[in-house]
């Protein structure tokens, strides 16, 4: 697989808490906006819309990680 010197950390289990936390991202924005007195709308759209950053970051690791040296 992959030879990543991050895989090693906290016994292997950084890789798993990584997409852990990038999954609830989302869910964090809603509630900063929320919490900033924003719409219900709006922090709803700036929430998903975050979604679209995480799909272009993983894309962008992946092409890192896969490119011939």
């Amino acid at each position: 697989m992959l030879d990543d010197g991050s895989d090693e950390l906290i016994n292997g289990l950084w890789p798993f808490m990584k997409r852990a936390l990038v999954l609830f991202l989302p869910f964090w924005i809603y509630l900063v906006c929320w919490s900033a007195g924003l719409p219900l709308l709006l922090s709803a759209i700036l929430s998903g819309l975050s979604l679209s950053g995480i799909i272009y970051f993983e894309k962008l690791n992946l092409k890192r990680k896969h490119k011939p040296e």
